[in-house]
């Protein structure tokens, strides 16, 4: 049945409400926080999902191989914004504590690059959690 000219036609309905899947939501963001690429693979975007858990993976380990400090309690804003950093790495940054990985004090000049690949680790991290999460829900499309 065609439309009258002067009649306007329906709007479609929106694709996010149509193609984005039921189920939680908020399981490739959480996956994606804990483990460096993890939400990605979810979603089966491995080649984007590998190469953020290197380029994660990757930055935190060489932090650490660089003596880079690990903040487990802040006195001072630079501090708590470090700490803050560097639990966005999620899991990597509770075993090296628990392993004890990361120096407490800075002794050697490359220590400070060190923790500065750390924390910058774990803000790609949030980054890449979050962008799992919006191709979830059909916020971004390939």
């Amino acid at each position: 049945m065609a439309t009258p000219p002067n009649r306007i036609a329906p709007a479609p309905r929106a694709a996010a409400q149509t193609d984005a899947p039921g189920g939680f939501v908020y399981l490739p963001l959480i996956a994606g926080w804990l483990v460096p690429g993890a939400g990605h693979f979810l979603l089966r975007k491995w080649g984007r999902g590998a190469l953020l858990a290197a380029s994660i993976l990757g930055m935190f380990i060489l932090g650490l191989a660089m003596q880079g400090k690990l903040y487990t309690g802040a006195h001072d804003i630079l501090e708590i914004l470090s700490l803050v950093g560097d639990l966005c790495n999620g899991l990597p940054y509770f075993v090296s504590r628990m392993i004890g990985v990361g120096a407490d004090q800075v002794q050697v000049t490359t220590a400070d690059w060190g923790s500065r690949f750390i924390v910058v680790a774990g803000l790609l991290n949030v980054i890449a959690a979050v962008d799992a999460h919006n191709l979830r829900t059909g916020r971004k499309k390939l």
